[in-house]
């Protein structure tokens, strides 16, 4: 009985998702003519001749196969006309793909010889993938948490068009204050997250003032260290197409990864205090302090380990290639993981460093001596 009454409350809101769903995909499906890029779809496509087995000079083998593609063309001023190419692929698939029957395809270089269109593809069109990923995602998080998930959904596109900005006034000033801009942006981000989910109360408060200082007081402590040890060990030239200053690019990166970090505890401790509060409402400050400390002391060796996992996964391929083509663990280490690694152990101070702050902000705001 319970879930039927959860169903017909929710009833209105899963049909309004499935027909926005449904419009989306079938919009992105069918929108070449917004595109100014050449779109073709594949309906013929014919592999030629034999497998061929290819080997580098560290002995890793792959495997290449050729492909007749005939397809036909979406927009433009050759719509409705077939256009051929030809598509080599491996079985390893680093930089190549292959196409079947169906697939939706961008083409570059629409040339006419005679009667037939040739052209050479540079990619699969992936905006109905992508619509699909973000309704279910939108549809998961507003069936699931209702209002609470709509405000999370809110602070997420307001935080992106916000990183956005900033990204575009850095590249106005050319990279000249971007600890400042990024700076400011942390602030911003934390405040515009915590107070579109938590609202403006207390909670919200208290969240705010532990991660802002546990954030800005974690790379603190970590500049000290680059300053006692000179830096040594830390490869800016492995950071992979930077055309600014690499070294404020990182800094600025760790920023944004230890606010997340520490929010997320943050938040964690706050809820359990505020919870403890509703439940006994005569706990003391140094009640609601220890068990502030004692939440942390929990979830700070899971979340330490989420965020190395986080940072294995971000660099297993790159690690794999730079292992598999002849390179050592110290210089793949070196040149591909050194600055994830460093990063991870600035959110892992900043994530110590806020268990105590985000415990007396709480004790501070919620506690109130038994009587």
């Amino acid at each position: 009985m319970l879930k039927l009454s959860w169903l017909r409350s929710k009833r209105w809101l899963l049909v309004g998702l499935l027909i926005f769903g449904l419009i989306s995909v079938a919009f992105t499906m069918n929108n070449q003519c917004f595109y100014q890029r050449p779109i073709a779809r594949v309906v013929k496509a014919t592999s030629v001749g034999h497998p061929r087995r290819v080997s580098d000079q560290f002995q890793n083998i792959d495997h290449q196969y050729d492909q007749q593609i005939t397809a036909v063309m979406m927009n433009g001023r050759y719509r409705g006309k077939r256009v051929q190419f030809s598509n080599t692929y491996s079985d390893s698939r680093p930089m190549d793909q292959r196409y079947r029957v169906g697939n939706q395809v961008f083409l570059s270089q629409v040339r006419r010889h005679g009667k037939q269109l040739t052209a050479n593809i540079t990619g699969y069109k992936r905006d109905t993938v992508l619509v699909i990923v973000a309704w279910l995602v939108i549809f998961l998080l507003l069936v699931t948490m209702g209002k609470a998930g709509a405000w999370a959904l809110t602070s997420v596109v307001v935080n992106a068009l916000l990183f956005i900005l900033a990204v575009e006034f850095d590249l106005h000033n050319n990279g000249e204050h971007i600890m400042a801009i990024f700076s400011v942006l942390t602030i911003i981000f934390a405040f515009v997250s915590l107070l579109l989910v938590l609202g403006p109360n207390k909670k919200m408060l208290a969240t705010f003032s532990a991660t802002v200082i546990g954030t800005f007081a974690a790379l603190g402590v970590s500049l000290l260290v680059f300053s006692w040890t000179h830096e040594r060990g830390i490869y800016y030239e492995s950071m992979q197409y930077v055309t600014q200053v690499p070294r404020p690019l990182f800094l600025a990166e760790t920023l944004l990864g230890s606010l997340g970090a520490v929010m997320d505890e943050s938040s964690d401790i706050i809820a359990t205090l505020f919870e403890l509060k509703q439940l006994e409402p005569t706990v003391t400050p140094r009640q609601l302090f220890m068990s502030g400390r004692n939440v942390g002391k929990s979830i700070m060796g899971p979340l330490i380990n989420v965020l190395f996992l986080i940072f294995m996964a971000d660099t297993f391929t790159s690690s794999l290639l730079y292992i598999k083509n002849g390179n050592s663990w110290g210089y793949t280490f070196a040149m591909n993981m050194s600055l994830g690694t460093v990063q991870s152990l600035v959110s892992g101070i900043g994530i110590v460093l806020a268990v105590p702050l985000v415990s007396a902000f709480g004790a501070m705001l919620l506690g109130r001596r038994a009587k």
